[in-house]
């Protein structure tokens, strides 16, 4: 693992990088959008396990914008009012606008690692809108897009992702939790219209015994099972979109 300080679109921000235990360097690439509790021992541990799949993995700080933060309990932060109160205010005041500009450098700190091929984008909770709203903006670079209970993928906000769904040109997976309010039912069948419509191939998988945040090991409704199968699934979606040939 090594810490970079990055020249984003509005400053400096820290992003982990990870590179695969090869002799050949990787020739492709992953960023990874953190969730709201920000870049940590658990996040580190998801990107040195997407780095083992042969990928460079980038996981950079989104709330570089506003100052020191945290850190935070994954498994309590929001069950208290002064935590729970900071956190909104980092998520609000970080636009997706914003993490879609600060995607362009991150895709050429990947170049610069030796990653000049194609790259994945995959968010968790908070993240999973960003991935999506990046491949829209990058499709000749971004090839496979994944979203672990992101919620708002199909929103009436204007920079909802599914407003975008033409643009990308990745293959995409989406794994939601049985019951999430930030991506319920009507979200899904609206996103599912949207890819199907902008001709994206894609999946909208359903894990009915997980709780929002379930794939992360250090969330208090993490799940052994339904982790162990999104991880299935995405060394699947990178096996099958992250070839340079």
């Amino acid at each position: 693992m090594q810490i970079k300080d990055v020249a984003l679109a509005d400053g400096v921000a820290k992003v982990w990088l990870f590179a695969p235990k090869t002799a050949a360097p990787a020739a492709s690439g992953v960023i990874l959008y953190m969730d709201a509790f920000g870049p940590r021992p658990a996040l580190f541990g998801m990107a040195e396990r997407m780095a083992a799949m042969g990928h460079v993995v980038a996981l950079p700080d989104l709330f570089y914008r506003q100052g020191a933060y945290g850190p935070f309990d994954a498994a309590t932060a929001f069950a208290h009012d002064e935590s729970r109160a900071r956190l909104m205010g980092l998520m609000q005041a970080t636009t997706q606008d914003q993490s879609v500009r600060d995607t362009a450098a991150l895709l050429d700190l990947l170049t610069a690692q030796g990653a000049s091929g194609p790259v994945a984008a995959v968010g968790y909770c908070m993240g999973g809108a960003r991935a999506l709203n990046a491949a829209a903006a990058y499709p000749a670079r971004i090839k496979a897009v994944a979203s672990l209970h992101g919620g708002g993928l199909a929103s009436d906000q204007p920079d909802s992702p599914h407003l975008k769904a033409a643009s990308i040109k990745a293959q995409v997976y989406i794994a939601n939790a049985g019951e999430d309010r930030s991506f319920g039912p009507e979200q899904s069948a609206r996103l599912a219209q949207a890819l199907r419509e902008g001709g994206v191939d894609h999946m909208i998988e359903n894990y009915p015994t997980c709780q929002h945040g379930w794939c992360v090991p250090d969330h208090a409704v993490y799940n052994a099972a339904g982790a162990a199968r999104h991880w299935q699934r995405l060394e699947s979606l990178m096996a099958e979109s992250l070839t340079s040939g």
